[in-house]
């Protein structure tokens, strides 16, 4: 094989960034048959229900502490593939997707645009990563304090 067809580095690192949540990048990397494509959207979906629940029933849905999380989770790791993708070299990548064309074949390069595409990646999963953490650790600790506050209170019968 020439290269006709070859994965090109650029295209998969902004597939992660702007469209691996839902599995995009690996559809384009490995096909439609590609089963951990198809589980990508799903904490993604189950995110998002969590940010409607809290739209809808506000911030004490404790059904909505659980489901959030997944969606920032997903975006993050979303992110850190494509960060791994756009810091693969030419030789790995083409090893990895293009094995059939040289180690050397230009679809493996690191271009400009794959460079703006890491740099939004760190920007973007960081943030998500970020605040997912801040999300679970708030939601967490205020669930204990409330908890504490029912076994201290007393009894009123």
């Amino acid at each position: 094989m020439s290269g006709a067809g070859a994965k090109n580095k650029t295209v998969a690192v902004w597939l992660a960034l702007l469209g691996g949540t839902l599995g995009l990048h690996r559809f384009y990397l490995r096909g439609m048959g590609d089963w951990i494509g198809w589980l990508h959207p799903l904490p993604t979906a189950l995110g998002w229900w969590g940010v409607e629940r809290v739209l809808t029933y506000g911030q004490d849905d404790k059904l909505s502490w659980v489901l959030i999380p997944l969606l920032g989770a997903s975006i993050a790791a979303s992110c850190l593939t494509a960060i791994v993708f756009a810091l693969a070299d030419r030789d790995k990548w083409n090893r990895w997707f293009n094995p059939a064309s040289p180690t050397d074949h230009a679809s493996g390069a690191t271009q400009w645009l794959t460079i703006a595409g890491l740099v939004f990646s760190l920007l973007v999963g960081t943030v998500a990563f970020m605040g997912t953490l801040a999300f679970s650790i708030q939601h967490y600790f205020q669930y204990q304090i409330e908890e504490a506050r029912k076994i201290s209170q007393p009894d009123p019968d």
